[in-house]
């Protein structure tokens, strides 16, 4: 993979248009069409692959900071969760916490509302790193854990405690997205 010094030059030597497209996706935060987009172009003559593709989107984040149009976070307050499953058709079996993960946003948690007949999961709430350090706070400990997970537990654990249904979460202290699933 290029150093942050290579990744400039070779930004600086694209043509202005794709410079413009690829800083167009990333003020949209479209983060996975710009990383497309670099590992298209940089393939040939080159040979960037999605790491050093990834970097250089990443740079580009960092270069326009809070310029960005963030997605906005899923809501993990316990009225906003009750009212999501409120709207599930049929009765709520379990919450449950999963881990995933991605190129882009690393590991993160996707917090579950698991219907019966038929048994269909429904997504709640996706908690990522940074939204899961803003919702503890600078203060709160997490003594060695992943933030998702700290996060997804304490919420996942009380949302289940309101609706009277299990909480799972089969590796809160470690990412894992191979762990045991509650309904398989």
């Amino acid at each position: 993979m290029m150093n942050k010094q290579a990744r400039s030059g070779w930004w600086e030597g694209l043509p202005e248009g794709i410079r413009r497209q690829i800083d167009g996706y990333v003020l949209q935060d479209a983060s996975m069409a710009a990383i497309r987009l670099v590992a298209e172009i940089g393939f040939v003559p080159d040979d960037i692959g999605v790491a050093t593709a990834t970097a250089i989107v990443s740079d580009r984040y960092a270069h326009y900071g809070d310029r960005v149009a963030r997605a906005p976070d899923t809501p993990i307050d316990q009225e906003s969760l009750v009212r999501r499953v409120g709207g599930i058709p049929g009765r709520i079996a379990a919450i449950e916490a999963v881990w995933d993960g991605d190129t882009v946003h690393d590991w993160f948690v996707r917090l579950l509302a698991i219907a019966e007949d038929p048994l269909v999961e429904h997504p709640l709430a996706l908690i990522h790193w940074t939204m899961a350090v803003r919702h503890l706070g600078e203060d709160e400990r997490v003594e060695g854990r992943h933030p998702a997970g700290v996060v997804a537990q304490g919420v996942g654990a009380e949302l289940a405690a309101r609706l009277a249904v299990p909480f799972h979460f089969a590796s809160p202290d470690t990412p894992d997205d191979e762990a045991p699933r509650w309904w398989h």
